[in-house]
């Protein structure tokens, strides 16, 4: 488990720019490979709309509690898997959805910055090698087999979360499987989450995607208009290390500026700049 975010509350200040970055195997009810497949269309569409209704949940109960202006990143394979169609944003108030990725490496986070109040992460799940999520992955399972930052097995949350406080911006609020939700709620005091399901290997027990929209819409709500949790405190020093599914894959990427190869599958970096961190995972993951 990563080291408890120790730094005060952010300072109160009424939230009116939220950013939400969705991903797909942390909503409710999904369990299987097929399922977040676009190549698997019966299985796909399903969980494909229940993103697209935790999303939408997530963005009405950050309009309830004053929030002007939302952006929201499709996070998962594609990036095009929300339905466009079946978001909206109230009269006077703005929602703007980021397709596709750009190639920046904040990837899951593109376009988070200072001018934001807040992020909220959607349908976000455990980390590659971890039992709480039989779909548990770190940004790309065909790639890597483990990702791991300052000795720790590192999930998708705790490396964009990282990005967000990078730039000033703190999470509020997730929702994802259950183990997720206790290492979050463990390094982030005051965090709202909810968990749509728990992982039993190869299985699920998960509220019914009516009940999970319905309490992440409340969960958004609190979290936007409620206080704020602790600050998430960066490291000083990365030690960052990937252990790739292939020793070919490790050699290839190995020629990134100051990693070092320290297994036929393991790369390691060290930096003190976060960015570094980021830029690796990306580069590694094509």
């Amino acid at each position: 488990m990563m080291q408890r975010g120790t730094l005060p509350a952010w300072p109160e200040k009424t939230m009116k720019k939220l950013y939400v970055s969705a991903d797909i195997e942390g909503v409710a009810c999904i369990s299987a490979p097929v399922e977040v497949d676009k190549d698997h269309p019966a299985e796909y569409a399903p969980f494909r709309d229940q993103m697209t209704a935790e999303v939408a949940a997530a963005c009405a109960g950050a309009y309830a509690a004053g929030v002007e202006s939302i952006v929201v990143k499709d996070a998962h394979w594609t990036a095009r898997n929300i339905d466009p169609h079946k978001l909206c944003a109230p009269a006077g108030k703005s929602l703007k959805l980021i397709r596709g990725w750009s190639g920046h490496p904040f990837a899951m986070v593109q376009g988070i910055d200072e001018s934001f109040d807040a992020a909220a992460f959607i349908g976000y799940h455990s980390a590659g090698g971890c039992g709480g999520n039989p779909l548990a992955h770190t940004f790309s399972s065909r790639a890597f087999a483990r990702v791991e930052l300052n000795g720790q097995t590192a999930s998708e949350f705790l490396i964009y979360a990282y990005a967000a406080a990078s730039v000033g911006v703190p999470l509020v609020f997730l929702s994802g499987d259950q183990q997720l939700c206790n290492e979050a709620s463990s390094l982030i005091d005051g965090l709202q989450t909810v968990a749509t399901l728990e992982g039993f290997g190869a299985s699920v027990l998960s509220i019914l995607p009516q009940e999970a929209a319905q309490r992440i819409q409340a969960g958004v709500q609190r979290a936007a208009s409620g206080p704020a949790p602790a600050r998430l405190k960066l490291p000083e020093d990365f030690v960052f290390k990937l252990r790739f599914n292939k020793a070919s894959d490790a050699y290839a990427k190995s020629f990134f500026p100051h990693v070092r190869q320290v297994s036929d599958t393991e790369l390691l970096l060290e930096t003190r700049r976060y960015f570094d961190v980021l830029t690796l995972l990306w580069f590694a993951a094509q």
